[in-house]
């Protein structure tokens, strides 16, 4: 079973950061990011970022995850394989499906059924270089040794590997083509969820160009910047335009849905043996494909106008608007 660790920080360790006073009880430096970046640490009941500079006595209390024999083998988690070679694959994971165990999934992952297919990077999610939520379905690359596994996350660090979503969202936005630029993290009042509403915002970037307008919904493509904890869905619930069927950022049950309207596509990038490029993609699964009928369905005439969460601004009319929510749109250089 998972386990609390309770640490009372002592004198001389008066400030360190938190993740290199973490880094020996849980193991390495790694691991004590890992758990601050997945919300398993608290600072005198807070969370902090890795960076925080500690005053000596505080008490830090971790969730720690079950220990290795403990995690479950079972309930093979299905996918398919869009590409492959000896070097990496590329895996379409459906929704439903959670990529690496963690705190209330330690079986059933992707990572799981992975096993004797990928390698490198760290233990329990071998070869994962990014993740996707639960129920977002698409694509994710995942590396088959050590060496790949660098390189792509190297790839993915310079924001040289390019991730392209689908995504309906609920109303229009008023420009064709957007950037939202706003930090997000662990929510201040609810830690189940992600906001801008934060003690620990990490650089968040999201850009969108609108697709299809229909009356009462817009189908999006959207690439990261960055890839932060639900970013997609946060940031375009902030403007006003949260995702169809989500039942966290938005409202459930949209066009029939009983999930997110949230695919990942496409990836771009170089294949970090050859150097040649590398284009897969994804079509939308059916149950998406289905609800974007519907939008089709719907009546004509203007989006129909939503409530919008306290920081978020009005879009703004025009073409390649940067969207801040705390501050309202502005033209991007």
């Amino acid at each position: 079973m998972a386990e609390d660790l309770r640490l009372v920080v002592p004198p001389p360790a008066r400030g360190a950061r938190l993740d290199r006073f973490l880094a020996e009880p849980l193991g390495s430096r790694a691991a004590a990011q890992r758990a601050i970046e997945e919300g398993r640490v608290r600072v005198e009941g807070r969370e902090r970022p890795k960076r925080h500079v500690l005053s000596g006595g505080e008490t830090i209390e971790v969730s720690l995850p079950p220990r290795d024999g403990e995690i479950s083998q079972g309930g093979v988690a299905p996918f398919t394989v869009a590409y492959e070679d000896e070097h990496l694959l590329v895996v379409d994971k459906p929704a439903g499906v959670v990529v690496h165990p963690a705190r209330g999934h330690w079986s059933g992952t992707l990572a799981q059924a992975l096993a004797g297919r990928a390698g490198g990077g760290e233990e329990g999610r071998a070869g994962i270089v990014h993740r996707l939520d639960r129920d977002t379905s698409g694509l994710l690359v995942v590396a088959r040794s050590e060496a790949v596994h660098r390189a792509l996350k190297a790839q993915l660090a310079a924001r040289r590997l390019r991730r392209e979503y689908a995504a309906l969202v609920d109303g229009r936005p008023a420009s064709r083509t957007g950037t939202i630029d706003a930090p997000i993290g662990r929510d201040r009042r609810n830690r189940l969820i992600v906001s801008l509403d934060t003690d620990v915002p990490r650089e968040a970037r999201t850009h969108f160009e609108v697709e299809r307008a229909f009356a009462g919904s817009a189908l999006l493509g959207v690439t990261l910047e960055t890839g932060r904890t639900h970013q997609i869905r946060v940031h375009l619930a902030a403007i006003g335009h949260p995702v169809c069927g989500d039942p966290v950022y938005g409202v459930a049950g949209r066009y029939g849905l009983r999930r997110q309207f949230l695919h990942a596509r496409r990836l771009t990038f170089r294949h970090p043996v050859t150097g040649a490029p590398l284009d897969v993609r994804s079509e939308l699964p059916d149950d998406l494909r289905a609800a974007l009928a519907r939008a089709e369905q719907e009546g004509g005439g203007a989006a129909r106008p939503r409530s919008r969460p306290a920081a978020a601004s009005r879009a703004a009319e025009g073409r390649g608007k940067s969207y801040d929510p705390q501050r309202g749109p502005s033209t991007g250089g």
